[in-house]
């Protein structure tokens, strides 16, 4: 006789190794999707986070990205070389320079907005409207707690 396995607590399914899998799902897709500009996320990321916020010093900048630094130097290099930001010197403080998009790189926004709708409606074509909303408040939600809660000291993630 077959031992039939318990129900499984749903609250303790393992919700993080689901998400690594959705997010390299989603990465892979996202990637061939903005092929045409040939930006990584992290590129995305920063130029939404411009779009968002409007120009932000180099170093709240890289606080808000929660990376080193040394990789968001190495991250503003590449957008600079593609004319997607201007970093200019803070005129109160000539130490800071200040990040803001180009008008290119508000072009891109728009672009990367329209191509980010198609990726995500092939990976959650399953979910309804109402499903996608409440994964995207929960989302936001465990994000922002995340933030508060689970720094890791010395994390140089960049992507």
């Amino acid at each position: 006789m077959v031992k039939k396995k318990p129900a499984a607590d749903p609250a303790r399914q393992g919700v993080l190794p689901l998400l690594e899998h959705l997010t390299r799902l989603g990465k892979r897709v996202y990637i061939s999707e903005m092929a045409p500009g040939g930006l990584r996320p992290r590129h995305l990321i920063t130029l939404r986070l411009l779009a968002d916020r409007g120009p932000l010093s180099q170093q709240g900048l890289g606080e808000a990205l929660s990376l080193d630094p040394s990789n968001v130097v190495g991250l503003l290099n590449d957008l600079e070389e593609r004319g997607l930001i201007v970093r200019r010197r803070d005129p109160a403080d000539r130490r800071r320079h200040i990040v803001e998009l180009s008008a290119s790189g508000e072009e891109e926004v728009v672009l990367s907005d329209e191509r980010a709708v198609v990726v995500e409606d092939r990976i959650f074509a399953a979910l309804d409207a109402d499903e996608r909303t409440t994964l995207y408040e929960l989302l936001q939600r465990a994000v922002g707690t995340a933030a508060l809660n689970c720094e890791v000291p010395g994390d140089k993630t960049q992507d």
